[in-house]
């Protein structure tokens, strides 16, 4: 069976490709078999630098939607999933670098959040649009990209903030036209690459070990809210809603 993304090294650079259209979003075994190449990446000699990008409409849509409506009980298998991509990316000893166009989403903000560095496209868009899918999820990887404020607006609103936005608030490195994106993100990693691997994973390690309190430990936490808004009746309705393409109706 195809994995949902393409891989391959060149220059001392792990590229890693999501490729799954017609959204970029990913059931649970796709999100194991990401978390599983990340890893392959960070255990691997010649890779000194990863970059994740992607082709189609937009980076990521986050998690299945539809598998979830179909069979809810799967939100323990796509919560794990969900954990080991972002830890793979976060806790990789090699710096991860994103480059982000169209839709960002979810999952693709977990994926943000945990990164150490994001290049966005102009059409780039983030957004969590978790509370009207009756889910929850994706703060603390929110939280590392953009201030509090901003993150709770998101969350309680499910709107979207641009490139512009993002690169205002700090989160992004560099705005592009699309068609530069993946020459920039590699530009980047070109650069990162032609330093003592040695030294880099030092700084890697140091940095992630100087953050404020532990990534991993907040998303769980977080997760726990989503298995509990699964045993809700609004959290089934919201799915349903989406996948049937109508709004919502929340009786009392």
């Amino acid at each position: 069976m195809k994995t949902p993304f393409d891989v391959h090294i060149e220059n001392g650079i792990g590229e890693l490709v999501l490729n799954n259209p017609p959204v970029n979003a990913f059931d649970s075994a796709g999100w194991f078999a990401i978390a599983d190449a990340l890893d392959d990446f960070g255990a691997d000699d010649a890779v000194r630098v990863i970059v994740v990008s992607a082709e189609g409409k937009g980076f990521c849509a986050g998690v299945d939607i539809k598998e979830l409506a179909a069979k809810p009980e799967r939100i323990v298998d796509v919560n794990r999933g969900n954990y080991e991509t972002y830890r793979a990316i976060h806790r990789n000893p090699k710096p991860v670098i994103l480059a982000l166009h169209g839709f960002v989403l979810g999952g693709g903000i977990g994926m943000s959040g945990a990164a150490d560095i994001l290049v966005a496209s102009e059409c780039a868009r983030f957004g969590v649009p978790e509370i009207d899918r009756g889910a929850m999820g994706g703060g603390a990887h929110l939280q590392r990209l953009f201030p509090v404020q901003k993150v709770r607006h998101m969350y309680f609103t499910g709107e979207f903030i641009d490139a512009q936005e993002a690169y205002r608030l700090g989160a992004v490195e560099k705005v592009v036209p699309r068609e530069h994106l993946r020459e920039t993100a590699l530009g980047i990693a070109l650069t990162i690459a032609e330093k003592s691997p040695a030294m880099v994973e030092l700084a890697k390690e140091a940095l992630t070990g100087i953050e404020d309190g532990d990534l991993e430990a907040k998303y769980r936490w977080e997760q726990g809210f989503t298995l509990e808004a699964y045993t809700m009746g609004d959290s089934q309705e919201s799915r349903d809603a989406f996948v049937e393409k109508r709004d919502a109706d929340f009786k009392e």
